[in-house]
């Protein structure tokens, strides 16, 4: 597949439309509005990282993490993992062209029902139909589907020898990769999994539906211009209803261009619940009058990422890369098994235990990361035998995911998103997985291991690489910061409580007001569908969501078809 962005000197001072950010709200954002004839410019602050370029070892790994502390920032503005360490609680996102899709484990549920008619969302939400059909389409695009070999896997295996007895269901999640050869609904040629496990470094072999192998491609091929290495600030709106867009270059164009103002009808801020809420907060200390509630309502989704060490079973949780480093050896996609514990009365004590597969290229480097546990005969062992032979061949990574209280809160500090959550630790979702991952793990004859990295900056804080909210869905500005439709509320003193400014959205994981409980790539989708629809339907557009292999072509492009 060539590549999908341009040089910055291609870059045009004014658009129909800007889209911040390329994950699943903005690829979704760009593409339906490309395919409405609107002029689309994408504009992502990571690099282009096409299919056999994700990092195959630690040498190319290690060049690939920006962390960012209270007083301190490491790694390139453009690495490829993105993490925020911060006093209560740290973060990990992704950063490149296609978002999260590109480092996660692509696993793809849909929430129980009775997350979307709590009351932290407004109610059309779950009333007006219109989520259901932003379901179907996220589900046409990225074409989740259980792994077909999911039971033949080791470590799904072991997750079901070690969760009986615990009460929770054992099944093969969906996740969004292909197992077959195929050609994707955006006209590209996919190779089928090779189930090497290393989904949460990067597909080199084509396989998983990113947005970057969906929705962007298909973006451009109906006339919009992506861009990478340009980091949003503010956006302000000016006297004659245009908005306009402050940002700096951060890739290596950055000597030839340095900052960067562009103008549109329409912004859609999709950089991400760290991305967006940043921008808007900015944007506010820049005038822009906004709701007061920006910044609250952060979620972790209840995640937790958790270890076993030492189980008496052989796992094979390490991902082996492609080309393959163990001849004959399949681990699975990074995740293909899931524990699910359901409860119909209380919504709050569902949950869901994944086994995982850490990446090829942290191989090497593992027997380091649990020497400060004070397993140094082990990880000599490891050393000398490789982790595909000694202990490590029993490692056990758990990714899980659940409720919280929704109760962190983003804001400026010395010029730097701060995420402050004081209580984080004790939510009691925390003390209910260790209790099910200690049994898990004692079960196979393990150690629990809930953090290697204890002994360093880590610390012992909680940490999530899916945080939602910031900009949360609300009836009005007194309980939101954007409305069902994702139209941002204004905060002037002079408007009423639902007025909105008029072209300025956020459509990414920022507007989901409370956790999920499960994975929240395929919500964010499809609540981003849901919002080009309803755009469409208020400015009187049409588009087609069908697949490029069935769209009509015509000398103008293609032909426009019904919502």
């Amino acid at each position: 597949m060539s590549r999908l962005s341009l040089p910055l000197g291609a870059l045009k001072s004014r658009y129909d439309v800007i889209v911040v950010g390329s994950g699943y709200g903005g690829g979704v954002t760009a593409s339906r509005l490309a395919r409405a004839g609107k002029r689309v410019a994408v504009l992502e602050r990571g690099r282009e990282i096409q299919t056999g370029e994700f990092p195959q070892k630690f040498s190319e790994l290690k060049n690939e993490f920006q962390v960012t502390g209270k007083s301190f920032k490491t790694g390139s503005e453009q690495a490829l993992y993105d993490v925020r360490l911060g006093r209560d609680m740290h973060v990990l996102v992704g950063c490149g062209l296609g978002g999260g899709s590109l480092v996660n484990a692509g696993v793809s549920l849909i929430p129980d029902w009775r997350v979307f008619t709590d009351d932290a969302w407004p109610g059309q939400v779950a009333q007006d139909g219109t989520l259901g059909e932003g379901y179907r389409r996220a589900e046409q695009w990225l074409r989740p589907s259980a792994d077909p070999r999911a039971r033949e896997m080791t470590k799904f295996g072991v997750l079901e020898r070690s969760g009986q007895g615990l009460g929770g269901t054992l099944v093969p999640p969906r996740v969004a990769v292909s197992f077959e050869d195929n050609t994707n609904p955006a006209g590209i040629s996919q190779k089928a999994c090779t189930r090497c496990g290393d989904c949460c470094a990067g597909c080199n072999v084509g396989a998983k539906n990113t947005v970057a192998m969906t929705y962007l491609p298909d973006a451009v091929r109906h006339g919009a211009e992506l861009f990478t290495g340009l980091k949003v600030d503010t956006v302000r709106k000016g006297p004659d209803g245009i908005w306009h867009v402050s940002a700096r270059a951060v890739g290596p164009d950055r000597g030839q261009t340095s900052d960067v103002s562009l103008e549109a009808q329409i912004v859609v801020l999709a950089a991400g619940t760290l991305g967006s809420t940043e921008i808007l907060l900015r944007s506010r200390e820049a005038g822009l009058a906004l709701s007061d509630r920006l910044g609250q309502r952060f979620s972790a989704n209840g995640d937790i990422i958790a270890f076993g060490y030492g189980s008496k079973m052989i796992v094979n949780g390490v991902g082996v890369g492609h080309p393959s480093k163990v001849d004959g050896l399949e681990i699975g996609a990074s995740v293909s098994g899931q524990l699910e514990f359901r409860d119909a009365d209380t919504l709050a004590n569902e949950l869901n235990v994944q086994e995982g597969a850490l990446p090829s290229a942290f191989a090497s480097v593992l027997p380091v990361l649990f020497l400060p546990n004070g397993r140094l005969l082990g990880a000599l062992q490891s050393l000398v035998n490789g982790v595909y032979k000694g202990p490590f061949a029993s490692l056990q990574t758990f990714f899980a995911v659940s409720h919280d209280s929704a109760s962190g809160r983003f804001s400026l500090e010395d010029d730097q998103l701060a995420l402050s959550w004081a209580d984080a630790k004790n939510e009691p979702v925390y003390a209910k997985l260790d209790a099910i991952l200690s049994k898990l793990v004692a079960a196979s004859g393990g150690s629990y291991v809930k953090n290697p990295l204890a002994g360093t900056v880590m610390g012992h804080q909680p940490a999530t690489a899916h945080p939602l909210g910031g900009c949360g869905m609300g009836r009005d500005r007194t309980n939101g910061v954007v409305d069902h439709k994702c139209r941002v509320f204004s905060g002037s003193v002079n408007a009423g409580d639902t007025a909105v400014h008029e072209g300025l959205y956020v459509v990414d994981g920022a507007v989901i007001p409370r956790s999920l409980g499960v994975n929240p790539l395929l919500t964010i989708t499809a609540l981003a569908e849901r919002a080009m629809l309803h755009f469409a339907q208020d400015r009187g557009l049409s588009y087609t969501t069908a697949p490029v292999t069935e769209t009509t072509e015509t000398a103008a492009g293609y032909a426009a078809a019904p919502i």
